[in-house]
């Protein structure tokens, strides 16, 4: 595993699910992780805090810092940088995985909705790099890393959810153009998205938690796959919008029996996006 000792990582909503998975990942590596989410009080709807995140990071050999952020406000986000690099002295991974849903479309969702959509998703991915880029240019091996699908413009995905398509293309967007832009700087940027439904609070919220655990997969499958892109060599890899089965097959993984939340269930569901 290559070692993460001294480097750190800031991950935007990462206090259950997929941002969880990812940070536990990065500590079993030694590294220092920042949990930047708004959850700070477990609800009968959601478990899981940024403090109780910090404890488990700590429990896997990493260290570290939970920050109540809420990736809307430009503010918060350009201090939760701040304090990030005032305790571990750097920052050498933003990874913009905050995310809203609305499986709606044009007609079904409410402004409040739209407006929340492409607040957290795209505009809070803005908003993050910017503010890490300073921090990132001074690193050794900077990335970026934004949880986003490959652009599919199929109308099959636009006629179904065009506002939550939107939010989650200008993601991978703005990250595709970054790589472009901060290639100068060498700092690496890429997306990533999930091969099949994941088994997260989100997934299970739209599709009911018995249902979604017979067509998905587990988080670490992201986690995994993530890690993999994150600890490429400095820019050698930048630029791509992978799903987790390629980055895992990059590095020889094929085998994914072993992610599936049924063991040996193979009939998991595409994930959305995806042709």
């Amino acid at each position: 595993m290559n070692n993460m000792q001294g480097r750190t990582v800031f991950i935007t909503g990462g206090s259950r699910g997929i941002g969880r998975a990812i940070a536990l990942k990065a500590a079993q590596a030694g590294a220092n992780v920042v949990i930047a989410a708004k959850t700070a009080v477990e609800t009968a709807k959601l478990s899981g805090t940024i403090y109780s995140v910090a404890e488990e990071i700590e429990a896997e050999g990493g260290k570290a810092l939970p920050l109540i952020l809420d990736v809307r406000d430009e503010q918060q986000i350009h201090s939760a940088i701040q304090q990030t690099v005032e305790t571990f002295g750097g920052l050498d991974v933003l990874i913009n995985n905050a995310g809203a849903i609305a499986l709606t479309g044009v007609e079904s969702t409410s402004l409040k909705q739209y407006d929340l959509i492409q607040t957290i998703n795209h505009r809070a991915t803005f908003i993050c790099a910017q503010a890490a880029l300073p921090y990132l240019k001074k690193s050794s091996n900077p990335h970026i890393l934004s949880l986003s699908p490959p652009v599919n413009m199929s109308p099959k995905w636009l006629g179904m959810l065009s506002p939550y398509a939107l939010s989650k293309y200008g993601m991978t967007i703005l990250t595709l153009g970054m790589a472009e832009e901060f290639r100068h700087y060498s700092i690496s940027c890429n997306t990533l998205w999930p091969e099949t439904y994941i088994a997260t609070a989100a997934v299970s919220k739209n599709l009911g938690e018995e249902n979604t655990l017979h067509v998905s997969r587990k988080p670490e499958i992201m986690a995994d796959a993530a890690y993999t892109i994150y600890t490429t060599n400095r820019g050698e890899l930048t630029g791509q919008s992978l799903t987790d089965e390629q980055a895992l097959a990059r590095i020889g993984i094929t085998d994914l029996r072993s992610y599936a939340c049924i063991e040996g269930n193979t009939q998991l569901q595409k994930d959305f996006f995806l042709d």
